[in-house]
């Protein structure tokens, strides 16, 4: 007589931004210029992206690689880690210089709605983005929300693309992050 089969599927691996994060803060923190480096470099996979794609577990591994390299490139030369605030329109509401910020900036503009008009997760406009805010020496969007709005980014009901753009284009002055009772409140429409 045979045992039945107890075999299951294992559990998914879920992913961890903040793990992430915290990982590529101590190489800043820790000089690890070596290692950033490698998160930097294009076209092949390095120990480190593999590394980086371990935090997204089974299903983000590319995004998490994608996510260290957006970290390693704004902290190139950099020798504290800066945790970033903010969405990503937040952030690029930052931008800009003599003539005004975010909206009053015509390059700004146009980096935002590249970025909101993109189906795919647009990562050529958001390096331009991270690429921008350093030059600006402006702190960047909050990493580990970066990575959980990328992760929803095709997903209706988040509208991503569409909030950061109310939070580019909202006034100076006023809060530029929105509450969990405004995105119930544009759910709802």
């Amino acid at each position: 007589m045979s045992e039945p089969d107890n075999f299951s599927a294992p559990e998914e691996f879920p992913h961890d931004s903040e793990a992430l994060l915290a990982w590529l803060t101590t190489l800043v923190r820790n000089h690890d210029s070596g290692t950033l480096a490698e998160l930097r470099r294009t076209g092949t996979r390095t120990a480190a992206h593999i590394r980086a794609g371990w935090y997204g577990g089974d299903r983000q591994r590319d995004l998490f690689e994608r996510m260290a390299f957006l970290f390693a490139l704004y902290h190139q030369g950099q020798g504290k880690p800066s945790y970033g605030y903010g969405s990503l329109g937040a952030a690029a509401a930052r931008i800009g210089g003599g003539a005004g910020r975010g909206p009053r900036d015509p390059g700004a503009q146009r980096l935002v709605e590249r970025v909101v008009a993109s189906r795919r997760v647009p990562w050529r406009h958001l390096q331009h983005t991270v690429v921008r805010l350093r030059t600006c020496e402006q702190q960047p969007p909050s990493w580990a929300r970066l990575t959980e709005d990328l992760i929803q980014w095709n997903d209706r009901e988040a509208r991503i693309a569409y909030w950061w753009s109310v939070d580019f284009h909202t006034p100076a002055g006023r809060s530029r992050e929105r509450t969990a009772a405004q995105e119930q409140q544009w759910k709802k429409r």
